[in-house]
């Protein structure tokens, strides 16, 4: 449930005249159907366009529609690796074709399953993705690198928190496929993760023998490597992060030298590989995201009211929920369009998506929307925006 915002021009006369003047190659790797891809060598040496410098070659490129993505991805290994790359997303943000998805993880209807699909905003259908490669599982980890998601890490649900896994997929929307990636140094479910300038990383959690982690390690896309590093100051499992001026923030949870929750935060320093601590953390978060410079959470203590942390100043704030739109209790965060979004995590016939827009004047913060998931949603992230961990909950793979 992602939602793709299209700006795009007519395209297809420029498309075809292109094609008809460039011999087009029969694929070089393998035929992937809509699913599991190994990650493949690219041929930096061939031109992506013949005839055409590579930067005009480059901009022909970002202005095709999305929708054509998996077929460009076919025609060679120079055009599938410029679809996989940064370079290409910067480029589609330099001409003005850079859109916001939201991913969704929803429920089936009448099974234990879930699927992932493209949340429709503007006018556009919800899109299911293929599924997710590997078992069902729950206690997993969620992020976005350069508009891919990561799904990381978790249990077998069907097995139980003995068969923790050290496995990670990867999405692109580009090509609709997923890919697998390294493992990772150790396994783990419950834990936190989040993206800081470029790297992903993972702390805490459970490990497969039931302990709880201290151990963090961080995943260079570049290297498609991971990385042990400084380990947290004390194990620390149930816990989310966020990134904040470049540094990594781990908060809530609980570890097993504390009765009870911890309400500290350990902050990491990447140029010092060092950890800090802040002391006003918050508990219990059942919801969480990153939107405008401050973190938006849901503490499992007070469902109707938002905490919102500052870092410029480690300050906190509480913002009351409305009843109005929906009754609900529990909630699903989301982003889209600079506002956040509280998917009902209850059966409402009915309800509208609650709305607060932190930029709107005071007292006019809060409305409804018509966006939601078609089912339960169990877990939201959105490219470019830092959102909640899908900890808790199941992949239907």
């Amino acid at each position: 449930m992602f939602t793709a915002i299209y700006f795009v021009t007519n395209t297809k006369p420029a498309a075809a005249h292109l094609c008809a003047g460039m011999q087009l190659k029969p694929p070089t790797r393998a035929k992937y159907s809509q699913g599991f891809m190994p990650i493949g060598e690219s041929d930096p040496y061939c031109a992506l366009i013949p005839g055409l410098p590579e930067d005009l070659a480059k901009i022909c490129l970002a202005l095709v529609p999305r929708s054509q993505f998996p077929v460009m991805g076919s025609v060679s290994k120079r055009w599938m690796s410029f679809l996989e790359s940064k370079e290409f997303i910067a480029v589609r943000k330099e001409v003005g074709k850079l859109e916001e998805w939201v991913y969704v993880l929803t429920a089936d209807a009448g099974s234990k399953g879930s699927h992932w699909e493209v949340l429709g905003c503007s006018g556009q259908k919800h899109s299911p993705l293929p599924p997710m490669p590997g078992p069902t599982k729950a206690g997993f980890g969620v992020v976005v690198l350069d508009g891919k998601l990561f799904v990381i890490a978790g249990y077998a649900a069907d097995h139980g928190k003995e068969c923790v896994s050290d496995e990670v997929y990867r999405y692109d929307s580009c090509l609709n496929r997923w890919v697998e990636l390294s493992k990772m140094n150790v396994a783990r479910c419950d834990f936190a993760c989040a993206e800081v300038n470029g790297m992903i990383y993972v702390a805490g959690g459970f490990g497969p023998n039931g302990d709880s982690l201290s151990s963090v390690e961080v995943y260079d896309a570049e290297q498609n490597k991971w990385t042990l590093i400084e380990s947290l100051r004390r194990p620390r499992w149930g816990c989310f992060a966020c990134s904040f001026e470049g540094k990594l923030y781990v908060m809530g949870g609980r570890s097993r030298f504390t009765i009870g929750n911890t309400r500290f935060v350990d902050v990491y320093n990447p140029n010092d590989n060092a950890w800090g601590e802040v002391k006003n953390g918050c508990v219990m978060v059942t919801a969480h995201a990153v939107l405008d410079k401050k973190l938006f959470c849901i503490e499992w203590k007070n469902q109707r009211s938002l905490a919102v942390f500052n870092p410029a100043d480690n300050s906190w704030q509480k913002v009351p929920v409305p009843l109005t739109g929906s009754s609900s209790t529990r909630f699903c965060f989301g982003i889209h369009d600079g506002k956040l979004l509280l998917f009902s995590l209850d059966e409402e016939p009915g309800y509208k998506t609650l709305m607060y827009d932190p930029a709107a004047p005071t007292g006019s913060e809060w409305c409804t929307s018509e966006l939601r998931p078609p089912g339960l949603c169990l877990c939201s992230i959105t490219t470019g925006h830092t959102i909640s961990v899908g900890t808790y909950w199941s992949v239907d793979g």
